[in-house]
């Protein structure tokens, strides 16, 4: 191989790298919000629910 063909091979590896590392870091933001929605959906309804499931085993 001549020295050209290494310095491009070596430089789209180091780009599948990087880009690897971005698509996670991607997802880790995603993986962020969708638990602050489900933490503010539990602060905001979880009285009703608890209500809910106090009254359904009273029931029985």
């Amino acid at each position: 191989m001549t020295n050209w063909m290494i310095r491009a091979m070596g430089a789209m590896q180091r780009t599948a790298v990087e880009e690897e590392g971005q698509t996670m870091a991607e997802y880790g933001l995603i993986l962020a919000g969708i638990a602050v929605v489900v933490m503010a959906t539990v602060f905001l309804l979880g009285g009703a629910i608890n209500t809910t499931f106090t009254d359904i085993l009273n029931q029985f």
